[in-house]
């Protein structure tokens, strides 16, 4: 097809979108519901992904912060669900670290307790951690008060409580409590509750208090060197299987000085549940893109219909002065193009800045027990916003290509005759 074809058919297609012509009555609402129709839907699709998305990275975030990407444990630990120590020494965190994919390596130790104070009683896992320890999760969510001093040498009464442990054993930031360990013989210590965390992963924040790695060793009566495991950070977690590989290639079946065996596991091996339920949202946003584009390519295929039919006198006046079925039907795409293209641009415009908006104000609410975050999380993807752009105007461009067809059915001499 040669340039000149293209460029009067492009041409005759934009006059005739241009045209303000007030006896196309019919026509001109037509064109608003398909345009409408083409950016509600756009709108959706993308308020849809971007909610989805930011659901996903808040969820998971969260989870990686009381858990890391991998975890290298004692394989006891996994087959009987209690805390069993191994030994790590530099050597083992200097080739941890230097794997390929890993960002940072942390130590931590878990202690199953229970925190009492005069009114009530509630149990939780203390988990120590070192100096060594990614603070920046547990600052993000920080509720009041400051985080605790995260030492290894030396034992320390600092505790770090979650708002809902606070709010049932009336603690706040200063509180004393007493918290008691059931192993053999009763350990009883106090803490000062130095800050308050909040997460909403009711799971999580009803069971982990923090503090230092070396109270959490000294209460399990390790030796100084041992601890629960290694939490690893990797630097992308689309990459967390190929590292969780190289970590295992190194620590699987591997033994500690006093013949405890190594195992690793990832994030998503240690909370199945979590990832399922936000795999779960995937579905839910395939049908909304299912649903939403084939509203576009009704409300098109209706309003092109109608245009087609209108314009009659203009199709049999350009047949009778030599234009092809064919080139009409290209005029007529061009012309839903036109539509499609306004319409997106609208949908873009609207789905942004609704997700602009709720991303720098939040709000819209939600009820933090049951969606884990007080407000509508937005995570705006760029890539994603091209890919349903292109999906959404290729689909419906393709869609249209059916009712152009009716151009062949339109004879200049019959419709000559009836005028």
């Amino acid at each position: 097809m040669c340039h000149s074809t293209v460029r009067f058919e492009f041409t005759i297609a934009r006059r005739l979108f241009g045209v303000r012509d007030d006896a196309r009555r019919i026509s001109r609402p037509a064109l608003r519901i398909a345009m409408w129709g083409v950016a509600v839907g756009l709108a959706v699709m993308l308020l849809s992904v971007f909610i989805v998305l930011g659901f996903k990275t808040e969820i998971r975030d969260k989870a990686i912060g009381f858990g890391g990407h991998i975890q290298v444990l004692n394989t006891q630990t996994l087959f009987t669900g209690e805390s069993q120590p191994v030994v790590v020494d530099e050597l083992l965190m200097h080739r941890l670290g230097r794997t390929d994919g890993v960002r940072h390596v942390q130590r931590f130790a878990v202690r199953a307790g229970m925190l009492k104070t005069d009114a009530a009683f509630q149990g939780v896992v203390v988990r120590g951690v070192g100096e060594e320890y990614d603070t920046t999760f547990l600052a993000s969510h920080l509720k009041g008060g400051r985080l605790p001093h995260f030492v290894s040498d030396k034992v320390t009464n600092e505790i770090l409580v979650s708002s809902r442990t606070a709010s049932a054993l009336g603690l706040e930031v200063g509180s004393r409590v007493y918290a008691y360990f059931f192993s053999g013989q009763l350990k009883a210590r106090r803490f000062d509750v130095v800050g308050i965390y909040e997460t909403h992963l009711r799971d999580f924040d009803e069971n982990f208090v923090f503090t230092g790695l070396r109270t959490v060793v000294q209460l399990n009566d390790w030796e100084d060197d041992q601890c629960s495991g290694v939490e690893l950070l990797t630097s992308d977690f689309e990459q967390l299987q190929p590292v969780a590989d190289r970590v295992a290639a190194i620590v699987n079946r591997t033994s500690d000085r006093n013949g405890d065996v190594y195992t690793s596991a990832t994030l998503r091996e240690l909370y199945p549940g979590i990832f399922t339920w936000l795999s779960l949202l995937d579905t839910n946003v395939y049908v909304i893109l299912i649903l939403m584009i084939s509203l576009s390519i009704f409300t098109m295929t209706s309003g092109l219909l109608i245009i087609i039919l209108e314009r009659t006198n203009f199709i049999a006046v350009m047949k009778s002065l030599g234009a092809s079925n064919t080139q009409l039907r290209r005029v007529f795409l061009y012309f839903a193009t036109f539509i499609i293209g306004r319409g997106m641009m609208i949908g873009n415009i609207i789905g942004l800045g609704l997700a602009l908006a709720e991303q720098q104000w939040g709000f819209v609410r939600l009820d933090a027990d049951t969606y884990y975050v007080d407000t509508v999380p937005v995570l705006i993807s760029w890539p994603m916003v091209a890919a349903v752009n292109v999906a959404t105007l290729v689909l419906s461009v393709a869609m249209l290509i059916v009712p152009t067809y009716l151009v062949a059915r339109i004879h200049p001499a019959r419709v000559m005759r009836f005028e």
